[in-house]
């Protein structure tokens, strides 16, 4: 049933739809019933599992592409890079317009595209080709990342949001880890275009579930209400080509970069996540180079020891629901005690993040110096785990914190400019990951970006000291 049809009129309707008719509003998506919201959590979950999927499902075959267009390793690398070079583009367009015209469109009309490119790179028969569709493969599968977490504020209050986020953000890590797990088989057995026939796979799923969907943004959902009842809605102001044209670039353009550079929570976590996301990717560049070279494994076995990167997220996710049972939840119930419309505050956030920061100097550390043929190979694997599970305790810190501090208004191009910088830094990073294990070995290369997550791994402890004082001198007011 669409949105429209949530939309109970009483028999005399109201004046104007500025807002919800009360906190039972049938209209309001927080109000659905649970299954219906399970279904609206599931399309934008299964969305961030797919579109990081794709993005490494391909790195297995990059030896059978050197083959077959006669390239080098560092251009078969490319078809990869820039599909998160893609990614990273994609975000700052799509949260933003999500916020002026409503979530659904940008999810329907964008997974269509992300198809067509996805056949195109299957039948590319050079490199450019492949590199070119690859690259708008990734900048039209990238919506869902970033409005993903927008839609999830829509259908959740913030008491009860820990639990879907977590599941949001370790999809977002889970894709990626499994993709060379399940990439490496299917070359070995099919060969490497197969890797692109098992993102159309996916994509088949995941668009005809998006065709049942409805709105959950509540300015687009008023804006129906409104124009069905012919009353008032939310205010749209009437604006020439060039005055929308100007709105668009200063707002949905503009805003996630200005968000970036003046405030300091968006920046400061921004660069965080960046470079943990960073390293994430470099790993499918560079775990291969070690696997193959100290270990001696071959393209399938070497895709399989991705998966102490599933294993770590999952014991991630198992914390991050702990932490919601038993932390959040309980202090969500105490402050209800003594004032109903009390709500916790961003910086309880935190704690997560404060578990996950030692983990990724200690787990860089770990894997550098136990990669070499003296230590059982499963030794680097359980580092893995552990870096996998810092980096999904901060990943998904981030985004719960920012969607707590800017709101469903703002939210969404705080976290888009998050993922922009985030894919933005996977695209580069790969391009010298390996070089750098090559010239300084497994050990120094891994400690070298160790040094940098101890400098790092304040962030989450200062916030929670300064965040509630740093919050007050926002221009960014949080929403609802």
């Amino acid at each position: 049933m669409g949105a429209a049809g949530d939309i109970e009129t009483a028999e005399k309707p109201p004046s104007s739809a500025k807002d919800w008719n009360g906190p039972q509003d049938d209209g309001n998506p927080q109000n659905w019933p649970l299954l219906k919201k399970l279904y609206h959590t599931f399309i934008p979950t299964s969305i961030a599992f797919l579109c990081p999927f794709g993005s490494s499902v391909y790195t297995p075959g990059d030896k059978q592409v050197m083959a077959e267009f006669g390239v080098s390793r560092e251009i078969a690398l490319l078809p990869f890079v820039f599909y998160l070079l893609g990614l990273s583009f994609g975000p700052v367009l799509a949260a933003p317009v999500s916020e002026t015209f409503g979530r659904k469109i940008v999810y329907i009309a964008a997974l269509p595209v992300f198809a067509a490119f996805t056949i195109g790179a299957g039948f590319s028969n050079n490199i450019t080709a492949l590199i070119f569709c690859r690259f708008f493969a990734g900048l039209f599968s990238s919506p869902g990342l970033s409005i993903g977490t927008g839609t999830i504020s829509d259908i959740w209050p913030p008491e009860k949001r820990g639990a879907p986020m977590a599941a949001f953000i370790t999809s977002v890590q889970m894709g990626p880890a499994l993709g060379p797990c399940i990439g490496g088989f299917v070359v070995e057995k099919r060969g490497w275009r197969w890797t692109q026939w098992t993102i159309l796979f996916g994509l088949v799923i995941v668009l005809s579930s998006t065709l049942g969907m409805s709105e959950t943004y509540k300015v687009s959902i008023l804006k129906k209400r409104a124009k069905k009842l012919g009353i008032e809605g939310p205010p749209a102001p009437e604006r020439s080509a060039i005055e929308a044209a100007k709105f668009f670039a200063t707002k949905t353009i503009a805003r996630p970069m200005h968000m970036l550079f003046t405030e300091p929570i968006v920046t400061l976590f921004d660069v965080y996540v960046a470079f943990n996301f960073g390293l994430l990717n470099a790993f499918f560049a560079a775990f291969s180079w070690v696997f193959e070279n100290v270990y001696g494994f071959g393209v399938a076995s070497t895709g399989l020891t991705y998966l102490g990167q599933a294993a770590g997220s999952l014991v991630g996710f198992a914390m991050m629901l702990y932490v919601y049972r038993f932390v959040w939840s309980k202090e969500s119930r105490r402050l209800k005690r003594a004032d109903s419309n009390a709500k916790m505050a961003p910086e309880k956030r935190l704690i997560i993040a404060k578990i996950g920061a030692p983990l990724l100097p200690i787990s860089l550390f770990w894997f550098g110096w136990t990669a070499r043929p003296s230590v059982h190979w499963i030794v680097p694997i359980i580092a893995e785990a552990f870096f996998s599970c810092g980096n999904l305790l901060i990943f998904t810190c981030a985004s719960l914190y920012l969607t707590d501090c800017y709101g469903a208004q703002y939210g969404a191009s705080a976290w888009s400019s998050n993922t922009f910088l985030r894919y933005f830094a996977a695209f580069v990073f790969p391009l010298f990951a390996v070089q750098m294990y090559e010239a300084l070995g497994p050990g120094w290369a891994t400690s070298l970006l160790g040094f940098v997550t101890l400098a790092l791994l304040p962030i989450p402890f200062a916030f929670a000291r300064y965040g509630e004082r740093i919050r007050g001198r926002s221009q960014y007011l949080s929403g609802e």
